[in-house]
């Protein structure tokens, strides 16, 4: 059976701010952790009203706190943006919190503007960096020697399990080299999924920390009762993929019921394009759904995205998810 988790965009609806959007997230932790899910990410994005995780590793312990047994995590950090040290400081004190259910996801892309990354005090070179920062980062990680100089404190001896994210080819390899687990952005990014998930299984190379290859996959899934019902609620992330084509960067709305009115020819093709794995509908529609995706790629984690405006109606939608499975 593959494993179920849940990415949380910490979602700022329009009537409502920050802490609500993070309280949100806290209350929908404690439902998926009672419904079996796996694990409970969020990510790092910049400049962004209508997110709430700008402060990743704050946003993690909100919701650990609210929370006793599903790991809880980074889906991820970005780490050109940051010092690996900063972060191994970070996590470490996050791992010394919540023992055993801390995870660090990392990805190589900015997660903004280039103007918002300036402001972050980094460079678009330091992408560059990335190999060499992941194990910088992993070795803070690891038990202090004795002797040595400088460490994360408290970090040292922590062992915070890495994954590598990645929308393209480039991070398979990584991940394959290093022995690490991979996650594969295909709730936004589909096209190098069957590739990626080829490059880092066949290259896959045992680690201390994993023994074999081990695959999530980001999948917008949103369930209600009725395929109608389900659709309607997908017009909220339609129209957020619409926003993002006109260079919007508002709070999430309210679904409508007719969303061709809403968006371009030209928008929804591209949208389309970029939502094409996603699954909306019925339990008995988005059961078929998860086991045609898991038949095709091999997946061993599905990173599941319900991004729905109603808090309520949302948490029913990872109910009928955890029940189709």
């Amino acid at each position: 059976m593959v494993a179920l988790s849940i990415l949380d965009l910490v979602r700022v609806n329009e009537g409502s701010g920050p802490k609500d959007a993070l309280d949100n997230a806290r209350s929908t932790a404690a439902h998926a952790e009672r419904l079996g899910y796996t694990r409970y990410w969020v990510a790092e994005h910049h400049n962004m009203p209508g997110i709430a995780s700008a402060a990743t590793s704050i946003a993690i312990a909100h919701i650990a706190a609210g929370t006793t047994s599903i790991r809880v995590g980074a889906g991820g950090i970005m780490l050109p943006n940051h010092a690996p040290m900063v972060i191994a400081e970070q996590f470490g004190t996050l791992a010394q919190l919540y023992p055993g259910r801390i995870d660090l996801g990392l990805g190589r892309a900015p997660g903004t503007d280039q103007m918002t990354m300036r402001a972050l005090r980094r460079s678009l070179s330091n992408s560059d960096n990335f190999p060499q920062d992941v194990l910088e980062l992993q070795a803070y990680f690891a038990a202090a020697e004795e002797g040595q100089r400088l460490q994360a404190v408290p970090a040292a001896g922590t062992n915070v399990p890495l994954w590598i994210l990645g929308s393209s080819t480039y991070g398979a390899q990584l991940a394959a080299e290093l022995g690490l687990p991979y996650a594969f952005a295909s709730h936004f990014a589909p096209d190098a999924l069957m590739p990626a998930l080829e490059i880092y299984r066949s290259r896959f190379k045992p680690s201390e920390q994993l023994a074999a290859p081990h695959a999530m996959i980001g999948v917008n899934i949103i369930a209600a009762e009725t395929d109608a019902e389900a659709r309607r609620l997908a017009t909220t992330q339609q129209m957020s993929f619409a926003n993002i084509f006109r260079g919007a960067r508002g709070l999430s709305q309210p679904p409508i019921d007719d969303i061709e009115t809403y968006w371009s020819p030209a928008e929804k093709a591209q949208a389309a394009h970029m939502l094409a794995h996603s699954i909306y509908g019925s339990p008995e529609t988005v059961r078929a759904g998860i086991a045609d995706l898991v038949a095709r790629t091999g997946a061993d984690e599905l990173m599941v995205v319900s991004d729905v405006f109603d808090p309520a109606k949302r948490v029913r939608s990872f109910e009928i998810i955890a029940e189709s499975l």
